[in-house]
């Protein structure tokens, strides 16, 4: 096809098969790096020119196998692009740009959208309101912020995803215990204020360094929750043109701006603290939502944000023009649970708001839309305290041994 691309797609994670779909639907070569133990998930192999394995799972991929191995590649074909589909892949990704000199988010970047203290950092530097937070560098200075800032606080990895390895902590004692059990590694932390408040995200699109599109919803029960303690996760969109809806897309914008995301999809979260009500900056990633939250989106506004951002990298790579689908304001709303069932049977469930069931085994998980927020918030609570009572298993939170 006259102007195809060549696109190799990373994911150490099965995900993207919209994205991956949509990009050879526009005329392109794509290829795909995935793990080995992924060879069995129903990639979209139609839509795949061809599929490379490495082995191990994110953290175990040796990255000079993977830059030998693409850099083998090119030798006979010409690639334009390489996009990363899941948070773990952004540092490949990268590291690959920088090695092969092909166009997108460098190291640098790539830092602002990974690792959470380059994200304080950087957001502190733009004038973006965070919860006061410390490296656990020097003890000196921890002892300090200890003196200066109330406890609770929270010791998160820097460049896990989510909530993954979050640790809350309300005193001194039980702090520096944390911190010495976490030997060498402890650099690999960082120490923050705890603030009681909601929890919100934005999903958005970008291109050439603009928000062309971008939704508010609100967490009712947060991921560090759901990750700590279980339940059901729940989350809602924000009435449109609020004062909330308002104040987080004009955060959302300064951050996706100061921390230098040219194209692409974004996943931004903020907290309103529930004692002042002002919105802070917790944390960004240049993807799309995991959680299902992209098919909550879609319900909502008639975006699909893997395909858009499929066609926004096509126009990017091929320097011609995008449009945005036009973009429906409707609600919609989200509840997911593990399930003590490998398969649950939600046929009691008849609404007909009803959009999306997960079809994950041991996942419980709803989707709903309606042109009224009363309705979504109405359901969510009445589907999350049914799959309390009949389906939701709770697991103990795994103790993370590897750090990205």
């Amino acid at each position: 096809m006259e102007n195809a691309k060549t696109f190799v797609c990373i994911s150490n994670y099965f995900k993207g098969t919209d994205f991956i779909i949509q990009l050879k639907k526009l005329g392109n070569t794509v290829y795909l790096v995935t793990s080995e133990k992924l060879k069995d998930k129903p990639w979209p192999k139609d839509s795949i020119d061809e599929i490379f394995y490495m082995q191990g799972l994110d953290v175990e991929w040796n990255l000079e196998h993977l830059l030998l191995g693409i850099g083998n590649l090119m030798k006979s074909h010409k690639i334009d692009a390489i996009v990363a589909l899941d948070d773990y892949d952004v540092e490949k990704v990268a590291y690959l740009r920088e090695n092969l000199r092909i166009d997108g988010m460098g190291q640098t970047t790539a830092r602002h959208f990974r690792d959470k203290l380059a994200m304080r950092m950087k957001a502190q530097s733009a004038g973006i309101s965070i919860p006061a937070f410390c490296s656990l560098f020097n003890d000196q200075e921890i002892t300090v912020f200890t003196d200066t800032v109330p406890e609770p606080w929270v010791l998160k990895p820097r460049s896990e995803a989510s909530s993954s390895g979050i640790i809350k902590v309300s005193n001194k004692e039980n702090l520096w215990n944390h911190i010495n059990e976490l030997g060498d590694n402890r650099f690999k932390y960082l120490l923050e204020q705890f603030i009681p408040g909601d929890v919100y995200h934005c999903d958005s699109l970008l291109l050439d360094n603009k928000v062309l599109f971008s939704i508010s919803s609100k967490y009712l029960a947060t991921p560090m929750e759901i990750s700590q303690g279980g339940g059901v996760f729940r989350s809602v969109t924000v009435p449109y043109n609020s004062e909330d809806d308002i104040e987080i897309k004009k955060v959302n914008q300064a951050v996706l701006k100061a921390f230098g995301l040219k194209q692409g999809a974004a996943h931004t979260e903020f907290i309103k603290c529930r004692e002042s009500g002002k919105i802070h900056f917790l944390e960004t990633s240049s993807r799309v939502g995991g959680a299902h939250l992209a098919e909550m989106v879609e319900a909502a506004s008639d975006i699909n944000l893997w395909k858009e951002w499929a066609v926004i990298e096509d126009a990017f790579v091929k320097e011609k023009k995008y449009n945005l689908p036009k973009v429906r304001k409707e609600y919609a709303g989200i509840v997911l649970s593990l399930s003590k069932f490998q398969n649950p049977d939600l046929t009691s469930f008849t609404d007909t708001e009803i959009c999306f069931r997960v079809p994950l085994d041991f996942h419980a998980g709803l989707i709903v839309k309606s042109d009224k927020n009363e309705r979504i918030l109405e359901l969510v609570k009445d589907y999350s305290q049914r799959l309390i009572t009949d389906y939701t298993a709770v697991l103990e939170q795994n103790k993370i041994t590897h750090l990205h």
